[in-house]
């Protein structure tokens, strides 16, 4: 019987030799990992993602995620948030603070954060189309507290080309929304130097049904259309670079996903080093990791707490720089915070007990691991010069290739599914009469009012001038060519919306369809 990986690579019965392992960690093509002495020196960041409903119930569950451990903080926003409606518009009845945290104003996020100084933590925003609006209401919250943006940190995800591809939180047309990147990085570099400016993500082109390999593929190819328009904007390599991390998921396939972070890192090397990075911080690919969300089973939930360390496991051995584990109960609704622990407790088992962290890539040297990592590599090589051929990531969307590649994977796999060729355990294998869980997290639908009536409240006590003026201001820098986030942390300093926002620069720039 043949066996295969996810990305249809052939697995032999046996190896029985690989390349001489001659490199060391820390070294390019930093295979082996980023740092000389990886999880020995410290471990990867802990960071369990959350948000929902309104910024006081977040700032909750933040309080109690740090109590518990948590090292770095990851925030969820609610679908309006992510594509520039403020709560009280048509467009975000049904939706207001379901999939994350409603976030209308800078007002939202002095209370999502309220008790938590930016000063002493890293935060990760999930945020694309209005990445700019929400890391200018982080920056101007940092000023408030009196931190030094020269000291603050943490990520946004910034990644609209995925948006095209996978998930469909855009807005703008690509053109205009690489603009907006591009005044990120720029700008950042200058001013929040420490702050990842984009997290180049794989993990929503994996959830959209891509195999191992696309998605490692699309997601450098993606990379590299962001690294020639910043060096197009005249940005240095070697300098903004530093500060571009990535995204990826980790499903089932224990060694094929061990193999991806592996090869990822020494592909990211080749391409920065091709494109003039001199400087190896540059040629660094450090990333994120979250566990599978689409390997999680309505059936039989508590098998999910396993899944959900198998991957875990395989995102420390590839040496992830920062993970999030998901709780066995989110193919039923948002984690409770009972499976919240249980995912952070994953982490610190795996840190704390198994030993995985004694020792730098403690996989290297195997005749499997080395053969595969080389066959991963090979299969997305021939994926990137499919998409170098076609002008590069934006031709390829817009051409709709990915999509299409993205679709029949998924396909594919659902086919084995459903013939039992590719086995989920308490789906179409080892199945029971379903017992349900009872506890599950709701929402309440009372949310969307709240918010509303707070941005009444808002809308009456600031001060209306200096809104106009700001928001007049950023139409005219985005009619013109100038860096928008100067004018836009203006705008959201004094109290302008994430909506409002959001509209002045649809007029300028019009909206994607």
């Amino acid at each position: 019987m043949k066996h295969t990986t996810t990305s249809g690579i052939e697995i032999k019965e046996l190896y029985l030799s690989a390349k001489p392992m001659e490199e060391k960690p820390g070294e390019f093509p930093f295979t082996r990992g980023i740092q000389k002495d990886m999880y020995r020196g410290r471990l990867w960041t802990m960071r369990q993602y959350a948000g929902f409903s309104t910024a006081e119930e977040s700032n909750k569950r933040y309080h109690y995620l740090l109590a518990q451990g948590t090292t770095g903080l990851s925030v969820a926003f609610d679908l309006p948030t992510q594509i520039g409606y403020d709560s009280d518009h048509e467009m975000a009845d049904g939706e207001v603070g379901k999939v994350g945290v409603a976030i209308d104003s800078l007002k939202d996020m002095e209370i999502l954060f309220d008790g938590i100084q930016l000063k002493d933590i890293t935060t990760s925003m999930t945020i694309n189309a209005t990445a700019s609006i929400l890391l200018a209401m982080y920056i101007a919250l940092a000023k408030k507290q009196g931190a030094d943006l020269k000291q603050i940190s943490g990520t946004i995800q910034n990644d609209i080309l995925k948006e095209y591809a996978a998930r469909g939180t855009y807005i703008y047309p690509p053109k205009p929304s690489m603009r907006l990147i591009t005044d990120i990085f720029e700008f950042c570099s200058q001013e929040v130097p420490k702050w990842n400016t984009i997290s180049i993500s794989g993990y929503h082109i994996r959830e959209a049904g891509s195999n191992a390999v696309q998605e490692l593929a699309f997601t450098l190819a993606n990379g590299k259309t962001y690294l020639k328009a910043a060096i197009d904007k005249g940005l240095d390599i070697n300098i903004f670079a530093k500060r571009l991390s990535f995204f990826f998921n980790c499903h089932n396939n224990f060694f094929e996903e061990i193999a991806k972070f592996r090869a990822a890192r020494r592909m990211w090397s080749k391409i920065t080093k091709e494109l003039g990075a001199t400087d190896e911080k540059a040629q660094m690919l450090r990333f994120h990791t979250q566990t599978g969300g689409s390997t999680l089973t309505a059936q039989q939930p508590l098998n999910n707490v396993i899944r959900v360390t198998n991957q875990a496991m395989a995102a420390v051995l590839g040496g992830t720089q920062s993970l999030h584990t998901n709780g066995y109960d989110e193919a039923l609704s948002l984690p409770t915070e009972a499976a919240a622990k249980i995912a952070l407790r994953t982490q610190q088992i795996i840190g704390f007990e198994s030993g995985v962290t004694d020792t730098v890539d403690p996989l290297a040297g195997s005749f499997f691991i080395e053969n595969l990592t080389d066959e991963v590599e090979a299969a997305a090589w021939k994926y990137i010069d499919k998409i170098d051929a076609m002008g590069g990531s934006v031709n390829a969307i817009e051409s709709d290739y990915m999509q299409n590649e993205i679709a029949h994977a998924a396909y594919e796999y659902q086919k084995e599914i459903e013939a039992g060729k590719r086995i989920s355990v308490g789906v179409n294998r080892f199945t029971q009469p379903e017992e349900g869980i009872t506890d599950v997290f709701h929402i309440d639908e009372s949310i969307r009012k709240l918010q509303s009536d707070k941005l009444v409240y808002l809308k009456s006590t600031r001060d209306h001038i200096a809104v106009e003026k700001a928001l007049k201001l950023l139409e005219e820098g985005a009619s013109g060519s100038a860096n928008l986030m100067p004018l836009i942390i203006d705008a959201v300093e004094k109290y302008a919306t994430l909506g409002e926002i959001s509209d002045v620069m649809r007029k300028i720039f019009g909206e994607y369809r």
